[in-house]
């Protein structure tokens, strides 16, 4: 999937739908959790989940700061991304990493963008450039595991 988060106008509207991707993945996360095998796995992709988890606390802060909407909860894209994991369990731990991995891609790229985002202040680029590097860790955590496996 190929996200536009970042291209946002309005520094609000951007905090918004970074809070859905989270959402998300969150989502995503938990479908990943439920169907890995491998304990080592599930430990790992519970600690990536965990800074989604703060991702989300440090967005709905900025959220009501900045009078943006913060949404409790994914939307209808949420079905895509852990629906890819649902699939991909069929196949076994390495097809469940390739597609976390895939989901992982458009918030590396959202928050690639956000951290540019002319609307938003020094703050808010600070995070979402520490929420940037843990998507980097987190996919080429994913990328390593699944071709290990």
């Amino acid at each position: 999937m190929v996200t536009t988060v970042g291209t946002e106008a309005s520094f609000p509207e951007l905090v918004e739908n970074l809070l859905l991707l989270e959402h998300d993945a969150i989502a995503a996360y938990q479908q990943a959790i439920e169907r890995l095998e491998n304990p080592s796995f599930k430990d790992a992709i519970a600690g990536f989940k965990s800074d989604h988890d703060r991702h989300v606390r440090e967005l709905t802060a900025l959220a009501t700061s900045s009078g943006a909407t913060p949404h409790q909860e994914g939307d209808a894209k949420q079905m895509l991304t852990t629906g890819k994991v649902a699939l991909a369990s069929i196949m076994g731990d390495s097809a469940i990493l390739t597609a976390m991995r895939s989901n992982e891609e458009d918030t590396v790229t959202a928050y690639e963008r956000a951290s540019r985002h002319a609307e938003a202040p020094a703050d808010a680029r600070a995070m979402f450039e520490r929420a940037h590097q843990d998507e980097l860790r987190h996919r080429q955590w994913m990328q390593n595991a699944s071709s290990a496996s």
